[in-house]
C-alpha cells in the first residue's frame, strides 16, 4: 500500500506539502526511530512535518524528523525526560506516547499502540468527511483585529502556524481582510474565512514561522510557571 502511495505522490506537482513529505522520513517499521549523526540541513528544517505535543496540559509544537508505525523522532523546543508520558497530535489524530530517549534537542517517542502509517500518509478522509488540519495550540490571551477602519479587541482561543480562532467579532467581517496584533507576535495579515455565533476563524496570508510560534508559546509557558510559583 505504501509503495503505491509513494508512486502516486511522485506524479503530483512539487509544492510545499510535497517538500514536507520528502523531508520527514517515514518507515513502516514498528521500532522507534533512533538519533543519527547527520544533522538536518537548515534548508530542510522549516519543511519538516509539524505536530503538537501535550504534556500535563501544556501544549507545544514539535518538528517530526522520522516517523514509523511504532513511534517518532522529533525536534523539541522544551527539554523532555525519559519516561515522560505525552499526547501527540498527527493529522488530527491523538496518539498517547512515551519518551524513550533524548539527545541534544531531539527526543524519541514510542506510541502506546502501533498506528496505520499507510492510512495516515494517504490522507484519506474518514467516512464523516472530516479533513485533517494543522495542529492548533490552545491559548487564552487578547488580540486586536483591524477590519478596514474598525478595531476589535478579541479573545484568542487557539492558534496554529496558519491561523487562529477569535471572538467576539461581527458577521459582516466574514470574508474581510484583517490585520491581527497579539501580544509580542508581529502584526499578522489574514482573512476571516468562517463565522459562527460571534466566533471567527482567521487564515493568515503567510504562515507563521515554526520558531516564531514555538518561542512565543515557550515564553507564555515560562511566564505561567513563574506566576504559579509566586502564589
Amino acid at each position: 500500500m505504501l509503495g503505491s502511495f509513494l508512486r502516486r505522490r511522485q506524479d503530483r506537482p512539487f509544492g510545499q506539502d510535497q517538500i514536507a513529505f520528502e523531508s520527514t522520513v517515514f518507515s513502516l517499521s514498528t521500532d522507534v526511530p533512533r538519533p543519527v549523526e547527520r544533522r538536518v540541513d537548515e534548508r530542510v528544517m522549516p519543511m519538516l512535518r509539524v505536530a503538537k505535543m501535550t504534556v500535563n496540559g501544556a501544549e507545544q509544537l514539535i518538528r517530526v524528523r522520522n516517523l514509523s508505525a511504532g513511534g517518532l523522532m522529533a525536534e523539541v523546543t522544551e527539554p523532555r525526560e525519559v519516561g515522560d508520558e505525552v499526547s501527540l497530535e498527527l493529522n488530527s489524530q491523538q496518539i498517547p506516547a512515551k519518551v524513550v530517549w533524548t539527545r541534544e534537542g531531539t527526543a524519541g517517542f514510542k506510541f502506546e499502540a502501533n498506528i496505520d502509517l499507510g492510512e495516515m500518509l494517504a490522507g484519506r478522509k474518514p467516512r464523516h468527511g472530516f479533513r485533517p488540519r494543522p495542529p492548533r495550540l490552545k491559548v487564552d490571551c487578547k488580540a486586536n483585529v483591524r477590519v478596514g477602519k474598525l478595531y476589535y479587541t478579541v479573545d484568542v482561543h487557539d492558534i496554529s502556524l496558519g491561523g487562529m480562532k477569535v471572538e467576539p467579532i461581527e458577521e459582516y467581517c466574514l470574508g474581510q481582510k484583517v490585520v491581527v496584533v497579539v501580544e509580542s507576535l508581529r502584526p499578522i495579515k489574514g482573512e476571516i474565512r468562517w463565522y459562527s455565533d460571534r466566533r471567527a476563524g482567521i487564515v493568515f496570508d503567510r504562515p507563521l514561522e515554526f520558531e516564531e510560534l514555538a518561542e512565543w508559546m515557550a515564553k507564555r509557558l515560562e511566564l505561567a510557571s513563574l506566576k504559579a510559583g509566586l502564589k
